[in-house]
């Protein structure tokens, strides 16, 4: 079987608004429901587990009876950082798990044929990340100038789905889990281990700001058309 986690335990600061972005309504229901739809719809997941903050719990539980989603396992509190939070997840999926995903809460456009194409990758190399391209271009700077412009071609932005094999996900959550660790294929590029990609859509986009829910509007407007 494979598990995924959803990280949903960020207060979303950014977002200027009193309700925490993931709660969100975009399309007429909760903008983590759109993210957890995408994993109920894809074969290669069989468990879903939620981290949130510990106030959260009771709503998420609500949300995921109300819309039928049969493959979560637990909804449970995360820590105080994103790694913690993640570890805490990883602790109550189960340990019979061959690939663990995770996932950002706020990332409500992944499709399942990108979920399942970083899965089976994961399944054949150990670790693999989703990723997007780079299109504009990067510049160095150091202290109020810029000193040189860096070649995206080999640059890539790191998505989710991130993928990896249980044991090698419990053995990078071993180690240490400070506050400048933003995603998990970090804590596995300490480890030393090849890290495979997938080129993600560019239409996998973290919901992070206000102006980030016109762009989700418009997405799932064109995808009714």
């Amino acid at each position: 079987m494979n598990s995924v986690i959803i990280a949903a335990a960020g207060s979303g600061t950014r977002f200027g608004s009193d309700i925490p972005k993931q709660f969100h309504t975009l399309g007429g229901k909760p903008l983590i429901a759109h993210t957890i739809s995408r994993f109920e719809e894809c074969g290669s997941i069989d468990e879903i587990v939620i981290v949130c903050s510990s106030d959260q719990i009771n709503s998420l539980g609500k949300i995921v009876i109300e819309h039928s989603f049969t493959k979560v396992k637990s909804v449970v509190a995360g820590g105080n950082t994103r790694a913690e939070s993640v570890k805490n997840g990883f602790a109550a999926m189960n340990k019979d798990a061959v690939i663990v995903a995770v996932h950002d809460g706020v990332r409500p456009f992944v499709t399942p044929k990108e979920i399942d194409a970083v899965v089976a990758k994961a399944d054949e190399t150990g670790v693999a990340c989703l990723v997007g391209l780079v299109i504009d271009t990067i510049k160095e700077v150091d202290g109020e100038m810029i000193v040189r412009t860096i070649d995206r071609k080999s640059l890539r932005r790191a998505l989710t789905p991130q993928t990896f094999r249980y044991s090698i996900l419990r053995e990078a959550l071993s180690g240490d889990l400070g506050e400048d660790v933003t995603d998990e294929c970090s804590l596995v590029e300490r480890l030393g281990l090849p890290i495979a990609f997938i080129e993600g859509s560019s239409r996998n986009i973290k919901i992070t700001t206000a102006d980030d829910i016109l762009i989700a509007e418009s997405f799932l407007a064109d995808q009714a058309r």
